[in-house]
């Protein structure tokens, strides 16, 4: 059954948090309590075959013996092409095969890009390719394609600064934005999002993303990135991908040694967490509202916390 809130609005649960605070499996164990399905709003899950270095924890959706239905997890091939837009269209169609099965959607994600669309319902155009103004960056140096790109936004996602090819890409997108004003606005809404935030101490978040690190390493990290490799996925893809497939890519295919890559993997992990919460607290200030739970509780009582949260949004108790 789906939940409506007082003004007659579904219910639309979404869990966020920086990576290693246990928000998936959170939400598995409150979509069990509450039959709901896991949209996952991650912007490397969708790849299939990239399950280790996205931290897939697939057995973090098995609860009492079932498996909690997942979504937008596996639907692409490892690089394929795959965008802000395509994501907001595939979890609108998402959303309504759930809603129209009588199920409830819950939402799970670390991509606040991803989130915030869902948020704000954008309603969104694809930005084209523009071949001659790629072509006529090729010649120009990262630092003045940086300060172009500066003259559009602030740089508050500095994913866009991985690889000169991202950097390219958020200048084409900002170019097109700035000469046809734009598609990204909110639009009427069905649903009423609930924001939920799990949040750690910055000591707890770096001790258990380097306790993942280790284990995600020892259980073939390494060996997922050269199976990539071999099936065709280019270098530069893996890398554009950022974080452990950068790192790991550039591990397998010797430019850096393997010291050099764990020790400058780890710092990226860290510095996106902390990102991951820059853009969180930008959403706070931006209008958004954000109920934070302490995410170093134990598990059934930051469950406990997260349903409190959704029972007073509604105009009925959980098990009306």
């Amino acid at each position: 059954m789906v939940m409506v809130n007082k003004m007659g609005k579904n219910i639309l649960p979404i869990i966020i948090g920086p990576t290693a605070t246990g928000k998936t499996r959170l939400a598995a164990l409150v979509a069990a309590d509450i039959n709901a399905e896991v949209i996952c709003a991650d912007s490397r899950q969708v790849y299939r075959d990239m399950n280790l270095g996205t931290g897939k924890d697939y057995d973090d959706y098995i609860v009492n013996g079932q498996k909690i239905p997942y979504h937008l997890m596996d639907i692409v091939d490892a690089g394929e092409k795959f965008n802000l837009f395509k994501f907001f269209e595939a979890f609108q169609q998402s959303y309504k095969d759930i809603v129209d099965r009588g199920k409830q959607p819950l939402v799970c994600g670390g991509t606040g890009m991803y989130v915030e669309s869902i948020i704000k319902n954008y309603n969104m155009h694809p930005v084209p390719e523009d071949l001659e103004f790629r072509k006529s960056c090729e010649s120009r140096s990262f630092e003045d394609l940086t300060e172009e790109l500066k003259t559009y936004k602030t740089l508050h996602n500095t994913t866009d600064l991985d690889t000169k090819k991202r950097l390219v890409r958020a200048l084409e997108i900002a170019r097109y934005e700035r000469l046809h004003p734009m598609e990204c606005k909110q639009s009427a809404c069905l649903y009423a999002p609930l924001t939920i935030g799990v949040s750690v101490s910055r000591e707890v978040r770096r001790e258990r993303i380097e306790r993942r690190f280790k284990e995600r390493l020892a259980s073939g990290m390494t060996d997922e990135v050269e199976a990539l490799l071999a099936k065709g996925v280019p270098a530069e893809t893996l890398i554009y991908y950022g974080l452990e497939y950068k790192y790991l890519t550039l591990y397998v295919t010797g430019k850096i040694t393997r010291n050099e890559m764990e020790e400058q993997l780890l710092t990226a992990i860290f510095q996106f967490a902390k990102r991951q919460m820059t853009w969180f607290r930008g959403m706070e200030r931006r209008g958004i509202n954000i109920h934070w739970i302490d995410g170093e509780l134990p598990m059934d009582e930051r469950k406990q916390a997260v349903e409190e949260i959704i029972s007073n949004a509604q105009c009925v108790m959980l098990n009306a």
